[in-house]
């Protein structure tokens, strides 16, 4: 770990080498003002370097600590992101298109939960793209157990947008906390039941009537608790958002409280019927394991329990790519002790010993 005024070198192109390892270095920049580089962005990829998505991360991230950001351009493949001071108030961003907000907030809400102040974000782009995790999981699935850490966080979704004209809305307040929790996530426990949220946007109200029955039909098949799994949908005439569009959202949720979660978006060609049943196989998937935390949080959750107070443990349904990723950054930014133990694609145990981080520092 470099020094505090030391400028911190990150390799972009470690490990899963796309947009996460760059999130993950500018969060943990911004939340402890520590300096960054990091070069070969995106270097394995057909387009290297940064997109509009990324730019969008390291922008309003770098609003967040009034940092200097230098190599802020389309294309470019290295920058240095320079701290100096937490700020806090209400900040608006138009990502452009249909940007992913989810993603947004994976870089923002780090930094925002221990600045110091209350923080509103007004967000504008996508709220259900493609590879990145659909608003209504961030705020079902994550929100909680970020909650159980000490932040409080409310995401309010205003508008959906989808691939290629978003145009979503969500609105986040962000109560910060002095220093955040350390929490002990293993096992899932007894299942409590299921829940989720169907939707279609400028199609037809059966789409997401569908999506939600197909998904219903597996998972009692296989003897699992239904609670209720929501139909979202709009009449054509009051329809405000900008294009079409289909998903759902599955989570399951255990006598301890604990949720994990699976997701698919609907796609041209595909019948609804196969979203739903899509939807709930990956949610059997996750559930079989029997661990706390399911495969698409565990990265998310590094920048958080890497500084909370104490040790953390925590079991994930399977180790990923970005979770090899954010933890070895971390490791580069933080003097922080982190054991993984699991082969890539199975189950693992997280062990972290967090460095105590508080907002005064």
């Amino acid at each position: 770990m470099a020094g505090f005024n030391e400028m911190i070198e990150i390799d972009g192109s470690y490990g899963e080498g796309g947009g996460q390892i760059l999130r993950t270095s500018v969060s943990l920049s911004a939340l402890t003002l520590k300096p960054v580089r990091i070069t070969k962005i995106r270097a394995g990829r057909p387009k290297p370097g940064l997109k509009r998505q990324h730019m969008a991360s390291i922008d309003l991230t770098a609003q967040l600590v009034n940092a200097k950001v230098r190599g802020l351009k389309e294309g470019s493949t290295e920058i240095e992101f320079i701290p100096s001071e937490r700020a806090s108030g209400r900040f608006r961003y138009d990502i452009g298109t249909a940007g992913s907000i989810s993603l947004l907030l994976q870089a923002v809400l780090p930094p925002a939960i221990l600045s110091g102040g209350t923080i509103r974000l007004e967000l504008k782009g996508g709220t259900d793209v493609s590879w990145s995790p659909p608003i209504d999981y961030v705020q079902e699935v994550f929100l909680p157990i970020i909650r159980r850490m000490g932040p409080d966080v409310e995401i309010v979704m205003r508008r959906r947008g989808h691939y290629p004209k978003g145009g979503g809305l969500v609105s986040v307040g962000i109560t910060p906390c002095d220093s955040i929790s350390n929490v002990d996530l293993v096992e899932f426990g007894r299942l409590k039941g299921i829940s989720g949220i169907s939707h279609c946007v400028r199609l037809p109200s059966h789409i997401a009537d569908r999506q939600a029955k197909a998904a219903e039909r597996v998972l009692v098949k296989k003897g699992l608790p239904i609670d209720t799994i929501v139909r979202e949908s709009y009449p054509r005439n009051s329809d405000p958002h900008l294009g079409p569009g289909s998903g759902i959202v599955l989570w399951a949720e255990s006598e301890k409280g604990l949720r994990v979660g699976a997701d698919l978006l609907g796609s041209r060609g595909k019948r609804a019927e196969e979203v739903g049943v899509e939807a709930a196989s990956k949610l059997i998937d996750e559930l079989e394991t029997r661990r706390a935390v399911d495969s698409h949080i565990a990265d998310m959750l590094v920048p958080y329990v890497v500084l909370a107070k104490g040790v953390s443990k925590i079991g994930v349904t399977r180790i990923t790519s970005h979770l090899e990723t954010n933890i070895w950054a971390a490791k580069r930014i933080l003097d922080v002790d982190i054991a993984l133990e699991g082969a890539p694609g199975s189950t693992g145990l997280i062990t972290v010993k967090g460095i105590g981080f508080s907002s005064g520092q």
